[in-house]
């Protein structure tokens, strides 16, 4: 082969241009590959922010998407979310992924300020780096919202963020999740997913006084505060949490809001709606398999023997409740409580009609709902409120009907905490 001093000046100038164009070909290549796992990337972020949810809290009902000034009532006052859209000004446009993940991993902003635990940092901890990496790149690419955060309007001394110091030494844990090594790689993907980016203990444990749950409860299930519904347990217990439910059963409630077990309403159709719903099958099944191994815990709520007084409220109760049942209910959940699938869910056996707290029911009754519309189910079927019909005593007697029918094992209702309920904000 002849060389490069050889070549005339024509044939030269052709190899270079040649060489030229295939360095400028490569460079292509590099930058479309390099594209592509950009765009990957993006794609894999907007998966896991649903998963986190992220949308529920930081995007107002039919506001744009993540501009924040969504207000959530606390025992404590009310928070607005922050805007969390790439808005260079109002948003999060100048913060680097590293300053992203540190808010994620440790629950303090971009200044360094104390986060509020109604952003759930105890559970975003558990993320990683990449899935962190991941989600602020989905969010830097989303349209910039110009809209400046509103100031929170919490009571004093609770608008102190010093003191949130020492609910973290209480209640925030920092560290990535680690995998167990004892368990699958299914049952680990659960963990990840429910203890981590799902933050599923937030509304399923109960909340204490000071605004965090304790983990020698987890997972036991509890009132939501200010929101007044109960979520239920999620632990294997058979009489208050998921011991009995198979695990295509949890599946297709968590990924289409109905199973033959049940629907989801309030909260929880929010968050099938904004985040199960456009889960993979494999991670959602994941999440049941973690939640069908969580342990039963010794301090759940049991049905105790009913006094006498309340035996005597439920016989008093009962035949009001059956004559309201049969000319109200029966059309649709069957004169026997079987309900018919997959349209009406049966109200026999049913444990969220069981449980110790009737709260989920009466407001049922009170305000009734749909189940979220998903693609599995796009047109769901909806329970008519009764809030302007019946009255109190009416309510009580046709709930307290439900709870201890068909071989239910509910207590009573008394007509002072249906008439609690009625002033509750519908969500």
């Amino acid at each position: 082969m002849p060389s490069f001093r050889k070549l005339t000046p024509v044939t030269a100038l052709a190899t270079l241009l040649l060489r030229a164009a295939t360095l400028v070909g490569v460079s292509t290549a590099q930058a479309g590959t390099l594209a592509d796992s950009h765009a990957d990337v993006i794609a894999r972020g907007e998966y896991l922010a649903r998963a986190g949810d992220c949308i529920a809290c930081h995007t107002l009902p039919a506001g744009k998407l993540f501009g924040g000034g969504r207000p959530m009532e606390t025992p404590f006052g009310t928070l607005y979310s922050p805007n969390i859209s790439s808005d260079k000004d109002t948003g999060i446009g100048k913060w680097s992924a590293r300053e992203f993940y540190r808010m994620m991993h440790t629950g303090k902003s971009r200044d360094g300020s104390l986060l509020y635990p109604a952003m759930p940092f105890a559970s975003y901890t558990k993320i990683t780096r990449a899935d962190s990496d991941a989600i602020y790149a989905y969010l830097q690419s989303v349209p910039p919202i110009h809209q400046p955060n509103r100031p929170h309007e919490l009571r004093f001394p609770f608008n102190q963020r010093q003191l949130l110091r020492g609910w973290r030494s209480l209640y925030m844990h920092e560290g990535e999740y680690q995998p167990d090594p004892t368990q699958s790689v299914e049952w680990n993907r659960g963990a990840y997913l429910v203890e981590g980016l799902g933050h599923c203990t937030m509304c399923h444990t109960a909340i204490n006084a000071l605004g965090g749950n304790s983990p020698s409860k987890q997972f036991e299930g509890g009132l939501i505060p200010m929101q007044n519904w109960y979520a239920p347990s999620l632990t294997s217990n058979k009489e208050a949490g998921l011991g009995d439910w198979s695990i295509d059963d949890i599946v297709d409630l968590l990924h289409s809001g109905v199973s033959r077990r049940g629907a989801v309403y309030g909260p929880m159709a929010e968050v099938v709606y904004d985040s199960f719903q456009y889960l993979s099958e494999d991670d959602v099944r994941a999440v049941a398999v973690y939640l069908k191994a969580l342990p039963a815990r010794s301090g759940e709520a049991q049905q105790s023997p009913p006094s006498v007084a309340v035996t005597e409220e439920q016989n008093r109760l009962t035949p009001l409740g059956k004559k309201i049942y049969d000319a109200q209910c029966s059309i649709c959940h069957a004169a026997q409580g079987q309900g018919k699938l997959p349209n009406f869910p049966p109200l026999a056996d049913n444990q969220s009609i069981q449980m110790s707290s009737s709260v989920n029911p009466i407001r049922m009754v009170l305000n009734g709902g749909y189940a979220p519309g998903t693609s599995k189910n796009p047109m769901p079927y909806g329970m008519p409120p009764f809030a302007q019909t019946l009255s109190d005593e009416e309510v009580a007697a046709v709930v307290t009907y439900i709870r201890t029918a068909w071989g239910n094992h509910g207590t009573p209702v008394t007509v002072k905490e249906v008439n609690e309920l009625r002033s509750a904000p519908i969500f």
